[in-house]
């Protein structure tokens, strides 16, 4: 699995960067949510949850996945900003 980041902004009122990348998993199976965001955490120098992968879609057939992540400064500011459906699909939880 390779994982490159097309496009990164910062969004300071939220705490977080936005993230829309792309994956190469050609002969793989579709990677997992919490692979994806355990590999972005690692790109982005950030801890695993605090990253919440929104969409992610896989091609059918070619290989390739394209998603959307929230990679927010502190988990606080991640469960402040989030939908608790998103932070339970991420292993988020409240302490």
């Amino acid at each position: 699995m390779k994982i490159e980041i097309k496009k990164q902004k910062s969004n300071p009122l939220l705490k977080r960067n936005e993230v829309y990348f792309d994956v190469n998993h050609t002969g793989e199976c579709t990677p997992k949510r919490n692979a994806v965001a355990d590999e972005i955490a690692k790109m982005l120098k950030s801890k695993r949850d605090s990253v919440v992968v929104d969409d992610f879609q896989s091609n059918y057939g070619i290989g390739t996945s394209q998603g959307y992540a929230k990679v927010y400064e502190s988990k606080e500011a991640a469960l402040e900003s989030e939908k608790e459906h998103l932070l339970k699909r991420n292993g988020i939880e409240k302490d």
